[in-house]
């Protein structure tokens, strides 16, 4: 019997700043999950991330991530994507750096 198709998201990099990136409802690219579009469904999701591939100029690896959907948006289910939306580790920049400034 075939997995049940759970909510997910499409993220990626963006090309030349590394950062990770989702996709919108308005065909556009946010740094924050809590943005991104969430796909309830398995064809609209594989169309999805194929028109997300056609934008290499912008960005790179492409793919669908689990999420599960709260009151406060879409939420990671594996700890790779929790891992990631946070930003990089090594120093805090980018993401890491809002946060920081913001508490």
């Amino acid at each position: 019997m075939p997995r049940a198709f759970t909510p997910k998201v499409v993220t990626a990099n963006h090309l030349l700043e590394g950062d990770v990136i989702y996709q919108t409802a308005d065909n556009q690219w946010s740094r924050y999950l809590s943005e991104a579009e969430v796909l309830r469904e398995e064809e609209p999701a594989k169309q999805r991330l194929s028109f997300a591939e056609q934008q290499a100029g912008e960005i790179v690896g492409a793919y669908l991530a689990d999420v599960k959907v709260g009151p406060e948006g879409p939420r990671p289910v594996h700890f790779r994507e929790d891992f990631r939306m946070t930003g990089p580790s090594n120093y805090n920049h980018g993401k890491q750096a809002d946060l920081k400034n913001a508490s």
